[in-house]
């Protein structure tokens, strides 16, 4: 392990070494992170599937809500539009 020196006012490391410094920190933040949201400890990856689990159901819910309002909002045109229809054809006692 070379020590690092100053040359030009920087400090000048090899690389391997700095990648290396770079990762520890990486991981040190990462691990600072999850800690911060709760999300450490032994049963942190079954948190995060849960919560991924979650968020799937949620997003399907949405999805499943926008299709049912179309849905509604096409049926109820299609009533109106019959009704329209008895009425216009005196069907059913309609326009008398």
């Amino acid at each position: 392990m070379n020590t690092p020196t100053l040359h030009d006012g920087m400090v000048v490391m090899p690389r391997d070494e700095f990648e290396e410094l770079l990762e520890r920190a990486a991981e040190r933040g990462a691990r600072h992170a999850l800690a911060d949201v709760g999300l450490d400890g032994p049963e942190a990856a079954h948190d995060i599937r849960e919560l991924r689990s979650l968020l799937d159901a949620f997003n399907e819910a949405k999805k499943t809500a926008g299709l049912t309002i179309v849905k509604m909002l096409v049926t109820g045109l299609v009533m109106a539009l019959l009704a329209g229809a008895f009425l216009k054809l005196k069907l059913f006692g309609g326009g008398q």
